[in-house]
């Protein structure tokens, strides 16, 4: 065979070789570009997954909020379960809570506070939720108000936060009657200085006193000492 011949042949045999060892690599399966799904990939798949959880969040984002939505005054009253508000009590109202008409807590409703406590005696407790002396003095006025023999006890929430107010009767397991003073008529009409808790004992006649020096009640048989002190022993309801 001529040499030339024999250079022909064998350069053809080697580019032969050269193209079966290139045809898998450029035959392959893609894995970038439409079409595709593998690994750090946007393809259908990908994108069909992402697209799959995002709209499981949105689904879920309206019952999250549903369920974290805080509860309505209605549903607060009735958890706290207070004693219904005084009606007027026969007998002519008199001294400063007169014609006083507040909204009552624990249910729908105004309460005239006069009328209400007229002809008997009464203790005023003036709170609120964010108070923390407050806190302390409810369970103590709750006790004495379930003894035999107490005078009437009528809370009064003046801070304007009757969810708060509810939410924590119910926690501390209070349950006497309660009004709210939103725009502070009652605090205006007893000239009640700036703290919390304040303490009033109302007569039979309408007068009203302020315990003074204010002080937290922190036991049911310190809350009769006080009414004993103010109304005299004799006082009930």
């Amino acid at each position: 065979m001529k040499p030339a011949l024999r250079w022909v042949l064998v350069t053809a045999l080697l580019a032969s070789a050269l193209v079966v060892a290139l045809l898998p690599l450029t035959s392959g399966p893609r894995t970038s570009g439409p079409g595709t799904s593998g690994p750090g990939t946007s393809g259908p798949r990908a994108s069909g997954f992402q697209s799959s959880r995002t709209a499981a969040a949105q689904i879920s984002q309206p019952a999250q909020a549903a369920a974290e939505a805080p509860p309505s005054i209605e549903q607060l009253r009735s958890r706290a379960v207070l004693q219904p508000c005084p009606a007027a009590h026969p007998g002519a109202a008199r001294g400063p809570l007169s014609g006083l008409v507040l909204p009552c807590l624990g249910q729908e409703g105004a309460v005239d506070v006069g009328a209400a406590l007229a002809g008997r005696p009464a203790l005023l407790n003036l709170w609120g939720p964010l108070c923390q002396p407050c806190a302390q003095e409810l369970p103590a006025l709750a006790a004495y108000a379930a003894e035999p023999g107490a005078v009437t006890v009528l809370g009064v929430e003046v801070q304007g936060l009757p969810e708060g107010a509810l939410d924590l009767l119910r926690a501390l397991n209070v349950h006497y009657p309660s009004v709210s003073d939103p725009d502070g008529r009652l605090r205006a009409a007893l000239s009640a200085p700036p703290v919390l808790p304040l303490t009033y004992l109302v007569s039979a006649d309408g007068q009203v006193s302020q315990l003074n020096p204010p002080e937290v009640l922190r036991s049911p048989q310190q809350v009769r000492a006080v009414v004993e002190r103010y109304l005299g022993p004799g006082a009930a309801r």
